[in-house]
């Protein structure tokens, strides 16, 4: 193995204790509109959870209906607040141990999650991340569209966009921690897999 070491982790139930995009969304549009979002949606969404549907449609969907034509000025500030929110009461303390290794051992840490950039971007650097790849909301003229730019970073799209940002991944020792079936290919790819348990440990394996 050539060049410097790489940590990649999954945010959600990973660094986190729980999903952070729900809750953002409510803090943005209202926990009527998040309702009657997924309402909506209800009977693709149960497709979903039975594994039959298509999990970036019914995002692109929700993304769609509660944040198309917001001002990406109001969504930043919201995501800021949130940002703050998260770090003060959300996050695993074997997350930060490994963290804080990876980064005194001088790893490039990356962030690689299906959360939004609207936080995330406040979050990772704050965390030490080096850089952050993740579900980015499309804009136009200082709105949002609610699209995705580039789709959603989850499963296949997180060993992609990292061999993207780390063009000589393949010669470089990986890292990688998660906590969900989006995370097994990225984690597939890692020299040293890491689960991270509903209870908040960490256990190795692919």
């Amino acid at each position: 193995m050539t060049g410097r070491p790489i940590a990649a982790f999954d945010f959600d139930g990973t660094v986190t204790r729980r999903d952070t995009m729900m809750p953002f969304l409510r803090l943005v549009a209202g926990t009527r509109r998040v309702a009657g979002a997924a309402f909506a949606d209800l009977p693709r969404l149960a497709l979903v959870g039975l594994r039959v549907g298509d999990r970036d449609a019914a995002k692109d969907r929700v993304l769609r209906r509660l944040l198309e034509g917001r001002s990406v000025g109001e969504v930043l500030a919201a995501g800021r607040a949130y940002a703050e929110a998260v770090l003060a009461a959300e996050l695993r303390a074997a997350a930060l141990e490994r963290i804080a290794w990876h980064r005194d051992q001088g790893h490039e840490l990356v962030l690689v999650s299906a959360s939004l950039d609207a936080y995330l971007d406040v979050i990772g650097p704050e965390l030490g991340f080096d850089q952050v790849l993740c579900t980015r909301l499309e804009v136009r003229n200082g709105y949002l569209t609610g699209a995705m730019v580039g789709g959603n970073c989850r499963g296949a799209a997180k060993i992609a966009r990292l061999r993207v940002a780390c063009l000589d991944l393949a010669a470089r020792e990986m890292w990688a921690y998660g906590d969900s079936a989006g995370d097994r290919a990225m984690l597939s790819a890692a020299n040293h897999a890491w689960w991270m348990t509903r209870r908040g440990a960490l256990r190795p394996g692919r």
